[in-house]
């Protein structure tokens, strides 16, 4: 009896790599066709730059340090980098709509029918929204450039290490927010479950250090995600100090991307009801 022919490992990898880059160019079609969504998110951090800039900048710079004609311009450096990580959960919040979309509507269950390697679906999705929050963080930081962010003492190598903080942030926070799409029942309530990824940067060292809040709130400022990645990147693009918050952040980084990649794909895998 003739047993069935299994593709070769390589065989695999290839039709893995070819149906996620399909998946891929699919995700970036619909984000073209339908801006609306990104760019509404994008707003949210250029509207809260511009507002604490030139509205509340010359006040809460003097609790950072600043004073005088200055002040502006040093609350201009401080909440700069909070804001990048901010706009990277906003981007994010997008793709748990996006996914929550896709299994709702129908389109899941014909790929489930078809030749199609099963997790490309997901890694589309993923690769799409980190390339999207890259591209919503250059334009974030071109803003905050036109408005006067300066960041002169920074090395290429710190340069490199920023970026490559900024895309491991946002791999970590687009694999939760496809867990976050895959367990909600519509796309509203991806859209609602989604809202910590840009509220826990509110509640961070973003805009005031954590030593300037009240005792009792400290700790939920100190103890999350954003807080340890602000403080790193702040100190690869303006020369604070970073201390250990170099690595919580990685740390946090994985274990959240590990957290979601196994809560997304055990959500992905489990049989339609």
């Amino acid at each position: 009896m003739s047993t069935p022919l299994v593709p070769a490992r390589p065989a695999r990898v290839s039709l893995a790599v070819r149906d996620s880059g399909t998946m891929l160019r699919r995700n970036l079609l619909h984000a073209r066709r339908y801006p609306s969504l990104t760019l509404n998110l994008l707003l949210t951090p250029i509207m809260l730059l511009l507002l604490f800039v030139y509205i509340f900048g010359d006040t809460m710079s003097a609790g950072i340090g600043g004073g005088g004609g200055a002040g502006r311009s040093v609350y201009i450096a401080y909440i700069v980098p909070g804001l990048l990580l901010m706009t990277i959960g906003s981007t994010t919040i997008g793709t748990a709509v996006s996914v929550s979309n896709d299994m709702t509507e129908g389109i899941i269950a014909r790929f489930r029918t078809m030749a199609i390697h099963r997790g490309s679906v997901i890694i589309g999705h993923v690769i799409g929204s980190v390339l999207q929050s890259i591209i919503s963080v250059v334009l974030v930081g071109a803003v905050a450039v036109a408005i006067g962010f300066r960041s002169t003492d920074a090395t290429v190598l710190e340069w490199l290490a920023a970026f490559g903080l900024l895309v491991l942030f946002a791999t970590a926070l687009t694999w939760i927010a496809v867990g976050m799409g895959l367990v909600s029942p519509n796309a509203e309530a991806a859209g609602n479950n989604a809202m910590p990824l840009i509220l826990l940067p509110l509640l961070s060292s973003a805009f005031v250090p954590v030593d300037a809040m009240p005792g009792w709130f400290q700790p939920i400022a100190e103890y999350q995600p954003f807080t340890p990645a602000i403080e790193t990147l702040r100190g690869l693009l303006l020369g604070t100090e970073i201390g250990n918050n170099g690595w919580l952040a990685v740390v946090w980084c994985l274990g959240l991307a590990v957290l979601g990649y196994f809560w997304s794909t055990s959500k992905f895998n489990d049989d339609p009801k």
